[in-house]
């Protein structure tokens, strides 16, 4: 898949990320407070799930290969990497996936991926619906990584197609903290170094600097490394922003 990566909720085959970020490697992830409850976690979870499966049933065979945000994947290989993402919690399979990639983390989580996705768009969208309910986790993962993963994906998705897509904004504020702490495979702390980032929906801020601020979603994304929604930030500080969105 080039020289991105994407990284859902499935380990070892990803640790809970959602990232399109250039060559990084899933080695580790540090477990911090939540600042917000599993229960309602996974009700969140459950709920985009059914969305996401809603936007895509009304999708044209066009929009379903419409490239995604994440480079190298298509709208259909997002959505099937999202449905199997409940689905493969076997570290057994995983390591089976691994091998037939010859041991390539990235290739693995690719071919996966659109393997999976070469399914009618139909069963996509039911497979969603089937397990959106679903609590199955790998080791080395939880529900912390599993919410701002199905978050950022639907963005993914449907920010290319131009359609709006709501974020719970609690949500978003539980997967700032996520992201902001866990270091690896995002560095969002250290990329975005020397800025003071804010959310204007939600108590949340972190960092030094000239202010970048907008939605907790908008921010979710360029913690991410995604500079699709640069559009919805603001302040003094998004004139340095480009140069550190990859």
């Amino acid at each position: 898949m080039s020289s991105s990566v994407v990284v859902s909720a499935m380990v070892p085959l990803v640790i809970g990320a959602a990232v399109c970020l250039n060559g990084q490697r899933i080695l580790s992830i540090l477990r911090r407070e939540s600042t917000m409850d599993p229960d309602s976690a996974w009700t969140i979870i459950e709920e985009q799930r059914r969305s996401l499966a809603d936007l895509l049933e009304g999708l044209s065979e066009g929009q379903w290969e419409t490239p995604s945000l994440c480079a190298g994947w298509r709208v259909r290989d997002v959505a099937g990497h999202v449905a199997l993402a409940p689905q493969l919690t076997s570290l057994s399979r995983a390591a089976v996936e691994l091998v037939r990639a010859r041991g390539d983390y990235n290739r693995m989580v690719h071919d996966v991926s659109v393997r999976h996705a070469r399914r009618p768009g139909a069963d996509l969208v039911a497979e969603l619906r089937d397990h959106a309910a679903s609590r199955d986790l790998v080791a080395l993962t939880d529900h912390r990584n599993i919410l701002f993963d199905v978050l950022v994906h639907g963005q993914d998705i449907a920010l290319p197609l131009g359609l709006e897509r709501a974020v719970p904004v609690g949500a978003a504020r539980a997967s700032l903290d996520r992201v902001w702490d866990m270091g690896r495979p995002f560095w969002a702390r250290r990329r975005l170094r020397g800025l003071r980032l804010a959310a204007t929906d939600t108590a949340w801020s972190r960092g030094e600097g000239p202010l970048v601020e907008g939605p907790a979603w908008a921010l979710l994304m360029l913690l991410t490394g995604r500079a699709a929604a640069l559009d919805r930030l603001g302040g003094p500080g998004t004139r340095a922003l480009t140069e550190r969105v990859r």
